[in-house]
């Protein structure tokens, strides 16, 4: 399993925003799936990815409502 991946997250809904890319590293934790959880430097972009490559997005903080990914692209 890699230690980082590249998420890429689609632009503003009904406007041509370019994709935000946010990369994540391994925290060593796994999420309620049982799959390695993934954070972003700044702890606030938190994600579950499995090992066929399906993500799962978790909150980490409350009234959050995280969008998710079209794509994640691992690193190494």
């Amino acid at each position: 399993m890699a230690r980082r991946f590249a998420l890429t997250f689609p632009g503003d809904t009904g406007g041509h925003a370019e994709q935000d890319v946010v990369v994540v590293e391994a925290t060593g934790t796994r999420g309620p799936g049982g799959h390695p959880v993934y954070t972003d430097p700044s702890g606030i972009v938190q994600a579950e990815i499995s090992d066929l490559g399906e993500v799962r997005m978790l909150a980490s903080g409350g009234h959050q409502s995280p969008r998710n990914p079209v794509h994640a692209e691992p690193l190494d």
